[in-house]
């Protein structure tokens, strides 16, 4: 269905033209009326407009409905494997097992990781201030549970850097590592961060940490490397330093102690971390070689045992007795200090959606498999809350131990059956063998594995693509290494927050103009070819319009206008702004304020004799508009499907504006002959694509009159 536009009906329009009312009011047909005489009719698609009371109503029931009718129908068709799935995703792999195919790959990648998880488990056991025995816990019961419950296929759940760090900082402050209390807190750690990740997972919140950039995550980590790697110095140097997450006193307790400085166990971690890290080195480039990646660690604690059993050095400070067995059950206790516990909750939670279901979605995608990240944060949730009764300390996803999965070629979740199963043969049967382990060579594998978190790529990546994410990655690094992590981490959300809300409040705008040869509108800074009208202002918002953005976009316009005043452009020659339109087709919702401001807006152009036209609102800005009044207000006639729609529309009313003087100069148009009636259509019909184009030559002889000729500018 067409709309018919042929001239202005508008009084605002009319009152534009002060010696041409009279005229107007006698001779200019309705907005939708069909041309008449000498103005060639305008073809629009309809826009259609909701109704403001019986299309809320509707929308908020058949929302809901639809909503409820999608569950209803999703739960009756599904089969019993699916409800099977859906309470434990394991049988999604198992009941597609290929044994000739996936077995041999599983077992291998299994005994690689598990092979590099004991002596790994054990460092950041140390790093998290807790005996080596927690780590191993924690390595080995919520492998078991999250094989059952969680959906990535490839993920290796334990200890991880990040998380020990986070656990020492915030129980230290509590109390001494040594107290029975700061075990039984990280017990309790474990069990509030597993019910967090649960809640969040049954409510699908995970969207929340979204708010947290990658950037902000990428300088948060790469200073908890340097922490993380200044606290293990003491077990190199020989002496104790002080506890903290903060650099400076790190620094200065090292350098205040250099006189206890001892030679045998610096060199005997130096030497540890140069093999780990050329064997590193080796396994990534090479791929004959891969096996030393995960080979490292064990390589590692292997010959320095060997080395404390042979020599039996005094300097050399070791990891001591181990407790032989599998954990017991265990209830957490000490539920009166779950307060002071909650921001750590919070944090470590956050860390292991960002690392954790980062990390699976990333080797899902590699593998071919889907994966539901609320799914993944549930399965995290409960293997955290089981391994708490077997004391166990906050365990997530490890990004290294993963990729080593990945790369041995692990394809299902029986790989991490098999790393518990090596994890439990160690707790029953090696146990007293590790009470030899030198503590240099449990901290040069922790150093080793956070030196991969420094991420100077991502820092240069940042610094060529945007400065302002280059910036906020140098504020978290900074805050984190200068006042520790917890303000570390907050200040970088505030100021990734910051950022957010600043673009929002000032979204971009841009004038758009008309594309040769085409009726698409661009952005002319983008496309310095697409050409303008003269006295009318195309303009597009590139964002939701809500309270924090009127001001600004209000502004915008103000200028845009002060500027299109000064600019030439195509088509008839006016003074002056006649009509403003906006292309809201970005705009995906708009609030009470800007609806105000709208209306504000349509006032103060009242004033000043400019037309306000829409262009192409989606359908719930439609309906906040309608229920507002602000259609109505407007008008209906001025809201239209296409920007080119409102631009013809437009164009044809600023045409007739300029031909009223001179219809006041000569009533002879008024009272024309057919002949000169029929030419002055004839004429139209070839004026209307001219018009558009802002391109005209004269279609009649030089002896023709005057009063004829369409006023167009004869410039290109």
């Amino acid at each position: 269905m067409d709309r018919t536009y042929a001239s202005p009906s508008s009084q605002n329009l009319t009152a534009m033209t002060a010696n041409s009312v009279d005229f107007a009011s006698s001779s200019s047909p309705s907005p939708t009326s069909m041309s008449t005489g000498g103005s060639r009719a305008v073809k629009i698609i309809p826009l259609e407009h909701p109704s403001a009371t019986a299309s809320s109503s509707s929308a908020t029931a058949s929302a809901s409905a639809s909503v409820v009718s999608k569950w209803k129908a999703r739960m009756k068709g599904m089969t019993w494997e699916e409800w099977i799935e859906l309470f434990f995703p394991c049988y999604r792999w198992m009941r597609t097992y290929k044994v000739r195919e996936y077995l041999q790959s599983d077992l291998m990648a299994g005994i690689t990781v598990g092979i590099m998880l004991v002596p790994q488990s054990m460092s950041y056991a140390k790093l998290a201030g807790l005996q080596p025995i927690y780590g191993l816990y924690s390595g080995f019961i919520p492998i078991f549970v999250y094989t059952i419950f969680g959906s990535s296929r490839q993920l290796a759940i334990g200890p991880v850097a990040l998380t020990s760090l986070l656990v020492s900082n915030v129980l230290s402050s509590i109390v001494e590592p040594s107290d029975t209390l700061y075990t039984e807190l990280a017990i309790l750690l474990a069990l509030m961060v597993g019910i967090l990740e649960c809640i969040m997972a049954l409510l699908r919140l995970g969207w929340i940490i979204r708010f947290i950039s990658h950037s902000v995550i990428s300088g948060f980590t790469t200073a908890s490397a340097f922490v993380i790697a200044l606290s293990q110095a003491k077990y190199f140097l020989g002496y104790d330093i002080e506890r903290s997450s903060k650099i400076i006193p790190l620094v200065e307790s090292i350098i205040s102690g250099a006189d206890k400085f001892s030679w045998p166990p610096f060199i005997m971690g130096s030497l540890m971390l140069a093999i780990l890290l050329t064997m590193k080195h080796l396994g990534k480039t090479r791929k004959y070689l891969r096996f030393l990646r995960a080979a490292g660690p064990l390589t590692a604690v292997v010959l320095g045992t060997a080395f404390v059993k042979i020599y039996h050095p005094p300097s050399i400070s070791l990891v001591g007795d181990i407790p032989q067995g599998l954990p017991k059950f265990s209830v957490p206790k000490q539920f009166g200090h779950v307060k002071s516990l909650i921001p750590t909750t919070v944090l470590i939670t956050g860390v292991a959606i960002l690392e954790s279901v980062g990390i699976a979605k990333a080797l899902a995608a590699k593998n071919g498999y889907e994966l539901d990240s609320n799914q993944e944060l549930f399965g995290l949730g409960v293997a955290n809350i089981c391994g708490s009764f077997f004391s166990i300390y906050p365990t997530t996803g490890s990004f290294s131990r993963s990729a080593v999965n990945h790369e041995s070629g692990a394809k299902t979740g029986l790989s991490g059956l098999v790393m518990g199963i090596i994890m439990g043969c160690a707790l029953l049967f090696l146990t007293p063998v590790f009470e030899y382990i030198p503590q240099c060579a449990l901290a040069a594998i922790v150093i080793s594995a956070v030196i991969g978190l420094v991420d100077y790529d991502e820092a240069k990546f940042l610094w060529r693509v945007d400065k302002k994410d280059f910036l906020l990655w140098t504020i978290t690094c900074t805050t984190t290494l200068l006042l520790g992590i917890e303000i570390g981490v907050l200040v970088g959300v505030g100021v990734s927050l910051a950022f957010v809300i600043h673009e929002s409040a000032n979204p971009h705008i841009a004038v758009l103009g008309r594309l040769p040869g085409t009726t698409i509108y661009r952005n002319t800074q983008q496309y310095p070819e697409a050409y303008t009208y003269n006295g009318i202002v195309i303009v597009r918002i590139d964002a939701p319009i809500y309270f924090a953005n009127t001001s600004y976009i209000k502004d915008r316009l103000r200028d845009y206008e002060i500027e299109k005043e000064e600019s030439k452009g195509r088509g008839p020659e006016v003074s002056r702004i006649l009509f403003v339109i906006l292309e809201m087709a970005p705009v995906t919702y708009i609030d009470s304020s800007a609806v105000q401001a709208l209306k504000e807006l349509h006032q103060e152009y009242k004033l000043r004799d400019i037309q306000l036209a829409i262009s192409n609102p989606n359908r719930e800005v439609l309906l906040t508009l309608a229920k507002a009044g602000v259609i109505d207000l407007i008008g209906k006639e001025w809201y239209f499907v296409r920007v080119h729609d409102a631009v013809q529309v437009c164009l044809q009313h600023v045409q007739r504006l300029t031909e009223f003087p001179k219809a006041h100069d000569s009533l002879a148009e008024n009272k024309s002959s057919l002949f000169q009636r029929l030419l002055n259509q004839r004429k139209d019909e070839f004026f209307q694509p001219e018009l558009e184009s802002g391109v005209h030559e004269s279609l009649l002889s030089k002896d023709t009159n005057p009063q004829l000729e369409p006023l167009l500018s004869k410039k290109t």
